[in-house]
């Protein structure tokens, strides 16, 4: 430690060294990011117009629009940002805050998928009591838990992390600042952190996922003793889509933060990195919205008012 000198800024790789890149690039993940704050504003739009919307399953919809347009913006701006600088510095304090708020948004978006699986199987496997079980109160309680623990979660591994110390000039092998990389260019005793990392991942992973897919078993069995056709295909289409969801989300995760050579493949860290950062959120709207006859409904209607 006597011949390195600690600093204060650090540097991101980005997704690219190439220069001819750049502008494709740019061009390519702000087309995304329009896109995902768009769809996602739209499903918003037509929940809080719609009264056929007014039901709990869009409530939890809207508030999952909402974590994902707050989660894209964590990290697209700045990346994009980067993509026209030569330099790409970040102040630590700035890179830690960028850590505090992913937390924040993924940890909430966990939650949201988790409890979007219990009200499927509430509507699907106890439909005469859907409304009493699910009431306005007990959606929005759900939904504050799930900010609270986000707000929690976060914050613990900023409070671990705002004291790690940098020596030298010392490069993120990543286009924002995401905690594995960060810990890997500090020159301070990541053990806490690491640890942090593997028992908040663990518990609020095998947790939240086990409570996201157990009530499939259930819905499944159900589902497939509905005489109708046409209630049944309905019924497959809303758990497939959020099925797919979760699975999207929880795989490019899992690479990221468990794979055990993580930091070592740069590459496929990245390609991760972007799968989960940014991907998932354009992607959620689009597979609800494809997959969603109610949602293509109203949409037709608010055309037909137009």
């Amino acid at each position: 430690m006597e011949n390195q000198t600690i600093v204060y800024m650090l540097l991101l790789s980005g997704l690219s060294d190439l220069p001819s890149l750049q502008l494709p690039l740019f061009l390519l993940f702000l087309l995304i990011y329009l896109l995902t704050l768009i769809q996602n504003l739209l499903i918003l739009l037509l929940i809080f117009t719609d009264s056929h919307l007014h039901t709990p399953m869009y409530f939890f919809l809207g508030t999952l629009a909402c974590l994902d347009m707050g989660y894209s913006s964590v990290t697209t701006p700045r990346m994009l940002f980067d993509f026209v600088m030569i330099r790409r510095v970040i102040s630590v304090q700035a890179c830690v805050t960028q850590i505090y708020f992913f937390f924040f948004f993924a940890t909430g978006e966990v939650c949201i998928l988790a409890v979007m699986s219990y009200d499927r199987y509430i509507a699907i496997c106890r439909p005469l009591h859907y409304m009493q079980i699910m009431s306005w109160n007990v959606c929005v309680q759900f939904v504050s838990s799930v900010l609270v623990l986000g707000a929690v979660h976060s914050l613990v591994h900023t409070l671990f992390s705002i004291n790690l110390t940098f020596c030298n000039s010392n490069v993120l092998q990543s286009f924002f600042c995401d905690l594995p990389q960060l810990l890997q260019v500090s020159c301070s005793d990541t053990f806490i952190n690491v640890l942090l990392i593997f028992i908040f991942g663990t518990l609020i992973g095998t947790i939240f996922l086990g409570v996201t897919l157990y009530p499939y078993v259930t819905i499944i069995s159900t589902v497939l003793k509905i005489p109708s056709k046409t209630m049944r295909s309905k019924a497959f289409s809303t758990c497939s889509s959020h099925l797919t969801v979760v699975v999207i989300f929880y795989s490019t995760v899992f690479f990221n933060y468990f794979s055990p050579n993580s930091g070592y493949n740069i590459t496929e860290d990245k390609v991760a990195s972007v799968f989960y950062a940014t991907l998932t959120p354009f992607l959620n709207p689009l597979i609800y919205s494809l997959r969603n006859q109610e949602l293509k409904t109203s949409l037709r209607r608010s055309l037909s008012k137009l």
